[in-house]
Parts: structure tokens; C-alpha cells; sequence
């Protein structure tokens, strides 16, 4: 049973799915992760006709703790230390700084076909909904206390309070200590040395600690939520879940003072890009909203889905990533269609296909007839070639109108892969008007395979991928020259440089009198520049 599927058949009663994300600076794709795992068990739930909701929280209380590299520094650097939603907006689109971040997070979700209930944490605390857990925990601090010792070892002064004030004098709320508490007020001071990070202002005083005059510690509010908003299911990521830490502390926080077990849980891994975990605050890795410009919606919902959630993902938006994603969704959509093939109505569809299920932004998966995305990328390369007619052209049978979108959304998606990630490398630039200059340099054996190679694709019947590989192929077996070798030659005499796209098809996308005749050129160079060299030996 997919993992989404067995949690929802292992739930009992009314269900409520949550999430949430501290809007500290551009979201990055990592970030996603947990939004479509969560996303995906809601959807097991519904399926499974459970009575559920998806709540996605926006942990915008908590306090800038610094300044993203792609910021104006001089411009935030005063508001460090204050809630996010009371920083000012980077843009002129949003009111805050939290919102601003938030709302191009939330079109992501739009995109992908998520849409949970969204509530914000200035707006539960403001409003007075955490009140009542505000007094709770204030009256129950000691039992706070001692479950930082016992869970992760942190041992707390007896006058430490679960509570952070919003600075009366300066407004910061990451510099305030709470020490006392008398029932309706609470006592704190503005610390200078709080933190290495930004300074407190020293005031102290009594203030209430209700209507969104400060917040809960988000360990402690982590717990606070989940009472007030009946949460049932919460996952959390590899960072907070391990042995003592932030959730094995919220947890024993839910069982000491509320008496309560906690929602369920399990955790789930990092995406990393090239080894290095996704920050938000530091700028590392692809924002959401870049991701998502460049890859269609069930591609990147595929992407989180395809391995389990316990299995990092390593992914960066390079040649081979992104050309192997594709290729495996397209080999699931070709499985499914062959099931289709046999049992137009399944009952259940088998574990493998299920993250192509979910994957879909809605409830069905609409077969279509693949077109290789890493020609699509070469064929975008070729100058004044007509891309939808050549796609037409070397599809293996006509295009339905869906198929025709899907091929639109693929050009689309190559087209941003090109502009904006690829390696000067990955690119295919191609010498139509003259012979590279690296394809002087060729051996009497490179040569000799040229030769051979421009009778064999005079005589080639049908001038396609396939066709033109195996010549190429059985050409080095002619001459006995060694395929590695052989395969350079081709790729110096049209690209310039040793490696290349599968040479068959580089050579399919030409016409082929071209071909011939860029051949003819390369040997000819060759030839010349040999007989000039055995000139100059012989006039010495």
C-alpha cells in the first residue's frame, strides 16, 4: 500500500491536517516538500472518505533573524528581531514582509492544485484564540521546564516564562525574556545580550501577555496550535524530528500540560541541492516560484512523490536531473496506458503508479503520447527549424490535441531550461557556417572513418535517429577504430568539442546533403593541413 494510503486507512474519525512555514525570506523548493506530502495525505484521507481538512499555518510571529543576501541590508538590518509581520514588505505587492513572501509562496500551491485553509499567527494571537494556551502555559511553566531537561537536556532557570514579549520601547521580540508571571501580566526585559545577532534595548516592565502582545516559544505554540485547531496528523522534517529534539520536545510539552497525546507523526527527509540543504533565509538552492516556472505542475509534484519520505531528494535543475524526471514520469504515464489497455477500469491501481496519481493536480490521470524531452532540447537548438512541425514530423503517430498540449508544455519547459540553467556545456551550438577549428585536429584514423562515413549515409533509406545511430555504429566496426574515437569526430566536425546529444539524432536533425558535405569539408581540412605539414618538413 502507497505510504499516503495506509496513513489514511489507519486513521479514525474526524481528521485535520496541518502544516506550516515561517515566511522568512524567499521560499525555496525544499520547502515544498512537506506541503505536497501533506497535501497528498489529505488527498489518501478523501479518497479513503475520511471526514478531513488541510490547515497550512503561516508562522509569521516569528522574529527576522537576518537579512537574505537579495535584500537591501541597510534598509532591514534595523527591523532584526521583530516579528515578520511587523517588518515592512520588500515590494510594493504585500503589506509585510511576511506577506509578501507568503503570497508567492501560496501561488505555488495555486499552481500545484493545493489549496488548504491558510491561517495566520498574527491573527490567532491578536484576536485573543491563544489566550487560553497563553495562561496554560504560563501558570504550568515549571512543567515546560522539565520537559526541555528531560527531552533535549536544556536546562531552564526557575524564573524562565514560555513567553516572548513584543518590545514596548524598541518592538523587537527575539530579545525578550519573560521572568514572571502573576495571573494577567507578565514581567520581562529587553536583554542587550539575548543574542549574537541583534542587540535588545534594556527596557523591562509588566505587560499582559494576551491580544498579541508577544508569543509563545514555537515549540510550546507548535503545541498550542494543535489543541486549538484540532490537529490529528502532522509531519515534520528530518531537522526537527530526531531523537530529542524540537518535536520529541513539543510532544512531551503535549503530554505534560495538556494531558494529551500528539497528533501523529513521522518525519521526512531534506532536498538537497548537490549536498547542501535548502535555506530560505540564507538564498541557497531554487526558489518555489522558480522551480515552478520551470517545470509543469505534475512534474514537480512527481518530483517530491517519486521516493519515499523518508528518502533524501538531491536535486538540482541540471541536464541530467531534469531529463530523468521527465523520462520517468513518461515511462509511469506509458505503464498506465497500458493498464488502461487491459482493464479499462481498474479498481485499484498498483503502489508503483500510485505517485503518478497523486502527482496530478486533481483527481485523474490523463494519459497522452510522450515526446522525448531531451530532443525537444536539441531540436530548440537548431536554427530556423519549425519546432511544432518537426515534432509533428517525427511522432510515431498523430497528435491528439492533448498531446499537442503536453508537447507545448515540454517546449515551453526546455525553452526556460535553456535560458536559464543550462551549462554552457549542456548547450548545443552548432557550426552551420563554417568547419570548427577543433576539427582540424582530427587522426589518419578519424579521417578514414569520416570517409567511410559519407558513403554509408549517402546509402541510409530513412535519415532518422535510430537509423543513423546504427551507421554510425557499424562505420567504427568497418574501420576498426574504437567507438569513443570514432563518435569524437562527429561531434568535432558539427559541434566543435569532443561530446554531445546521442549522435544519431544530432545528425537527424540535419539535412542530410549538409551533412555529407560538412564531412567532405572536415576531411578535406584535414587533409590540406597534413600536406602542409609534410611540406614544412621537407623544406627543413
Amino acid at each position: 500500500m502507497f505510504w499516503a494510503d495506509k496513513i489514511a486507512a489507519d486513521a479514525q474519525g474526524d481528521q485535520v491536517v496541518n502544516d506550516s512555514k515561517t515566511p522568512s525570506g524567499r521560499v525555496h523548493v525544499g520547502s515544498l516538500r512537506g506541503v505536497v506530502i501533506h497535501d497528498v495525505i489529505y488527498r489518501a484521507l478523501k479518497h479513503a472518505g475520511k471526514p478531513v481538512k488541510f490547515l497550512y499555518g503561516v508562522d509569521d510571529y516569528d522574529a527576522l533573524d537576518t537579512v537574505p543576501k537579495y535584500l537591501d541590508r541597510e534598509k532591514f538590518s534595523p527591523y532584526l528581531g521583530f516579528p515578520l509581520c511587523n517588518v515592512p514588505s520588500p515590494g510594493e505587492t504585500a503589506s509585510d514582509y511576511a506577506s509578501y513572501f507568503m503570497d508567492e509562496f501560496l501561488e505555488v500551491f495555486n499552481y500545484l492544485g493545493i489549496r488548504p485553509e491558510v491561517y495566520y499567527l498574527r491573527d490567532l494571537y491578536r484576536s485573543g484564540k491563544l489566550n487560553p494556551y497563553i495562561d496554560i502555559f504560563l501558570k504550568n511553566a515549571h512543567l515546560v521546564r522539565e520537559a526541555y531537561k528531560e527531552v533535549s537536556k536544556a536546562e531552564r532557570p526557575n524564573n524562565w516564562y514560555p513567553f516572548q514579549v513584543v518590545c514596548e520601547k524598541c518592538g523587537k521580540i527575539a530579545t525578550t525574556v519573560t521572568t514572571d508571571y502573576n495571573g494577567s501580566e507578565v514581567f520581562y526585559t529587553c536583554k542587550p545580550e539575548a543574542t549574537d545577532w541583534v542587540k535588545g534595548c534594556g527596557h523591562s516592565g509588566w505587560v499582559s501577555p494576551f491580544d498579541g502582545n508577544g508569543k509563545l516559544p514555537w515549540k510550546v505554540e507548535w503545541v498550542a496550535k494543535w489543541e486549538l485547531l484540532g490537529v490529528t496528523i502532522e509531519m515534520a522534517g528530518k531537522d526537527h524530528s530526531q531523537k530529542g529534539g524540537s518535536r520529541d520536545v513539543a510532544n512531551a510539552i503535549c503530554r505534560k500540560v495538556l494531558k494529551k497525546q500528539p497528533p501523529f507523526h513521522s518525519p521526512y527527509e531534506f532536498i538537497l541541492v548537490n549536498g547542501t540543504k535548502m535555506s530560505s533565509s540564507k538564498g541557497v538552492g531554487s526558489s518555489a516560484k522558480e522551480i515552478a516556472e520551470l517545470l509543469p505542475a505534475e512534474l514537480l509534484r512527481f518530483l517530491m512523490l517519486r521516493t519515499q519520505p523518508r528518502t533524501v531528494i538531491n536535486f538540482a535543475p541540471n541536464y541530467e536531473t531534469v531529463t530523468r524526471l521527465l523520462r520517468d514520469y513518461d515511462t509511469l504515464i506509458g505503464k498506465y496506458q497500458t493498464q488502461l489497455e487491459s482493464n479499462p477500469e481498474p479498481a485499484k491501481l498498483p503502489e508503483d503508479l500510485m505517485p503518478l496519481f497523486y502527482a496530478q493536480c486533481g483527481d485523474e490521470i490523463r494519459p497522452y503520447h510522450p515526446f522525448d524531452f531531451s530532443t525537444l532540447i536539441s531540436l530548440l537548438q537548431i536554427p530556423h527549424l519549425d519546432i511544432k512541425k518537426e515534432v509533428e514530423q517525427r511522432s510515431n503517430q498523430a497528435l491528439s490535441d492533448f498531446d499537442s498540449e503536453i508537447v507545448n508544455q515540454r517546449i515551453a519547459t526546455a525553452k526556460k531550461w535553456l535560458q536559464d540553467y543550462a551549462d554552457e556545456e549542456e548547450k548545443l551550438v552548432l557550426y552551420l557556417e563554417r568547419v570548427p577549428e577543433k576539427a582540424g585536429e582530427l587522426t589518419q584514423e578519424q579521417v578514414a572513418y569520416l570517409e567511410k562515413l559519407i558513403g554509408n549515409l549517402a546509402n541510409v533509406e530513412a535519415w532518422g535517429s535510430e537509423e543513423l545511430q546504427t551507421t554510425l555504429f557499424s562505420t567504427s566496426k568497418e574501420v576498426e577504430i574504437q567507438q569513443s574515437i570514432a563518435f569524437k569526430a562527429v561531434y568535432l566536425s558539427f559541434l566543435g568539442k569532443e561530446r554531445g546529444p546521442k549522435a544519431g539524432a544530432l545528425l537527424s536533425y540535419l539535412d542530410r546533403d549538409f551533412v555529407i558535405t560538412r564531412l567532405q569539408e572536415v576531411i578535406e581540412t584535414n587533409q590540406a593541413k597534413a600536406e602542409t605539414t609534410k611540406n614544412n618538413h621537407k623544406s627543413l
